[in-house]
């Protein structure tokens, strides 16, 4: 069956102790709404809403569109559940915060942190020219910060790329919108058109029978990096498993990108998993340490990295976005 739109909760919706302001997003797993809480602070809503397996009919409950699909709703209504509960747990700067998610109106959803600021995508758009080399490192050293807490919780994100980073009005990129439940939805209803964006979702994300872990969610990071450089995304790693013509970033990237960084990305962008970093811990060493051999990334001890990124990338991070970005 073909999917169809489904309409928002109205302008002024009270959704328990929330009231709905506006919409933010939507797409084909979930919609996305501005709203306040009970002291009137503002905060992001995530409502569970495949729009291929539910539709919303007069008012806001949602129904299932065909009796076929309520076991596969039903179980990707769990995942997201349970992937709201994992991330309450987490407390970190550059982590979306959760800080509530309840079942209502037939679906689930998710209250997060409103993170004021722009969209790393809308800074490729407009700045990328302004990207140096220096700025890239200390971006996704503090990025990788988070995605290590992450996976610390037995998590993956599974669809890091720029329009899910956010860089704050205080120059902190925080990473958003997990695609945890979506890949368990998938996995389990294989009918459904894949919700992959393309150019960032890993190889393994394509295949049901290969193993997903840090290792995916390094390749999505190397990517938004090709990206940041190029300002393009590379080509879709499904289509490079049969003809693998991604046009080198080295051929794409300014001057302004040393030729350590770009050997960093194209690491990452391995189709084989085990020829990339294994973890974001050794991913971010090699971004510290900026050699042209990436292996020997490995020997910098992990204290010294955690030093380094608190003591210097910090401020040095924000003073360059106030400067060339806001």
């Amino acid at each position: 069956m073909a999917s169809q739109s489904n309409e928002p909760l109205p302008d002024g919706y009270r959704l328990n102790n929330y009231t709905i302001e506006k919409l933010l997003s939507s797409g084909g797993f979930s919609i996305v709404y501005l709203g306040r809480d009970e002291n009137g602070s503002p905060v992001a809503i995530k409502e569970y809403l495949p729009a291929a397996l539910v539709i919303r009919v007069d008012g806001a409950e949602v129904k299932i569109n065909s009796e076929e699909n309520l076991a596969v709703f039903r179980h990707g209504l769990k995942c997201f559940f349970e992937e709201g509960r994992s991330l309450a747990t987490i407390s970190h700067p550059n982590i979306v915060r959760v800080e509530n998610f309840f079942r209502a109106n037939e679906t689930v959803y998710m209250v997060m942190q409103y993170v004021r600021g722009r969209t790393l995508q809308f800074h490729i758009q407009r700045h990328r020219h302004e990207f140096t080399d220096s700025f890239v490192r200390r971006l996704f050293t503090h990025l990788l910060n988070g995605l290590r807490e992450v996976h610390a919780n037995k998590l993956l994100h599974l669809d890091i790329k720029p329009a899910n980073i956010y860089i704050t009005m205080e120059g902190a990129p925080v990473l958003l919108d997990f695609g945890a439940a979506r890949q368990a939805l998938n996995a389990d209803a294989p009918r459904l058109r894949p919700m992959y964006t393309a150019g960032y979702a890993a190889p393994e994300q394509y295949h049901s029978n290969q193993q997903l872990g840090p290792w995916s969610d390094i390749y999505a990071a190397g990517a938004t990096m090709y990206t940041c450089v190029a300002g393009v995304h590379p080509q879709p790693a499904s289509e490079r498993e049969k003809d693998d013509q991604m046009v080198p970033v080295k051929e794409l990237a300014g001057p302004a990108i040393s030729p350590e960084l770009l050997e960093i990305i194209e690491w990452c962008l391995k189709l084989d998993h085990m020829a990339r970093p294994q973890t974001a811990f050794e991913l971010q060493k090699a971004l510290m340490k900026g050699v042209s051999d990436v292996r020997e990334a490995r020997d910098i001890p992990e204290e010294a990295v955690v030093e380094m990124v608190e003591d210097s990338f910090s401020g040095r991070l924000k003073k360059t976005l106030n400067r060339k970005i806001f």
